[in-house]
């Protein structure tokens, strides 16, 4: 993995998890779990450790992609193609920070993979979900790659945060059984995925106009902001930090787009305060999504949401157990 401890980066994240896992008995757990790793590992195969990061979840995992966006794509059709396992998954693009956890390894946190997971929960058994924000990116590499998606509508979570969900095909042709069965063999990254992408991909960026005007996209308490020149990415910036935005991360190139995101200057999450009081996190803010933003960063390390987001004299509040894991707020 690139060392990018500490940083905040945009990128692909793909969460997924085995359905009804936690009412196995613990054999089966067992059973069920060597299997998922086997599928996820040869899956992950044709991926350079340095280019990703893997969280184990216990009853999944959640894969942070460093680099092309296409990875996160073609490794989830990956699993989902080859595996019998009832699996659901769910991909997202946006901001994460890498940490590290108590023990030292390798952690991330932020609404990059707080999305994935919600929109992993959106599937059924068997299916690969992703957000606009991925499917905004992914379907401008090529129109093979924009042919992989059908719009699913808006689905709404439990903090009432409203996603924008696509659902990827089952069957497709052309170009995705070579990147496949390229991605089966240990080959060095740069040749895998270069052999796996249709041609036209690569004419189309040539033709791309670096002065075109970068685009906006909404992800809930973040915007993504991605544009083919680093130049028009930092103009779009500059106007959402006059309207009140703050940067989470600067522009950064991801395949032949310059990426990069900050808060949404309707929901600042750094507007939210955390009290402690008696083993329970208050957490208070501006907007919901801002705090039901900062909720799912307590839960990613412990915590637990004990009364929902709520509108009192003008302020949002919600209300976490305190976790075993500490973290500093």
């Amino acid at each position: 993995m690139m060392d990018s401890s500490g940083r905040t980066l945009v990128c692909s994240v793909l969460f997924l998890d085995i359905v009804e896992y936690s009412k196995q008995s613990v054999a089966d757990q067992i059973k069920l779990k060597q299997s998922f790793n086997r599928t996820l590992s040869k899956a992950l195969d044709a991926v350079a450790a340095r280019d990703r990061v893997i969280l184990d979840t216990g009853d999944g995992a959640a894969i942070a992609f460093l680099g092309d966006p296409a990875d996160a794509l073609f490794v989830a059709l990956a699993i989902r193609d080859n595996t019998n396992l009832p699996i659901r998954m769910g991909v997202n693009l946006g901001p994460i920070r890498l940490v590290k956890d108590i023990n030292g390894q390798a952690n991330m946190i932020g609404d990059g993979i707080n999305v994935a997971q919600r929109v992993m929960s959106f599937s059924e058994p068997g299916q690969l979900l992703v957000s606009r924000s991925f499917y905004e990116v992914a379907s401008r590499l090529s129109n093979d790659y924009a042919n992989l998606f059908t719009h699913e509508g808006s689905r709404s979570d439990k903090h009432v945060r409203e996603h924008e969900v696509y659902s990827v095909i089952m069957d497709f042709g052309g170009e995705r059984t070579a990147v496949e069965n390229e991605s089966s063999k240990p080959a060095q990254r740069d040749d895998t995925w270069r052999a796996g992408t249709p041609r036209s991909a690569h004419a189309k960026s040539q033709a791309h106009d670096e002065n075109q005007a970068a685009q906006i996209f909404d992800a809930g308490a973040n915007l993504i902001v991605s544009g083919y020149s680093k130049a028009s990415v930092e103009e779009a910036l500059n106007k959402l930090a006059e309207a009140g935005s703050r940067v989470i991360s600067s522009a950064t190139q991801v395949s032949d787009k310059w990426i990069a995101s900050c808060e949404h200057p309707k929901a600042p999450v750094s507007a939210c305060k955390v009290a402690t009081i008696e083993g329970k996190q208050f957490v208070t803010g501006p907007t919901r999504e801002a705090v039901s933003t900062k909720v799912d960063e307590l839960i990613h390390f412990g915590a637990t949401l004990v009364s929902e987001i709520t509108l009192s004299h003008g302020v949002w509040t919600a209300v976490c157990q305190t976790g075993d894991r500490e973290h500093r707020w």
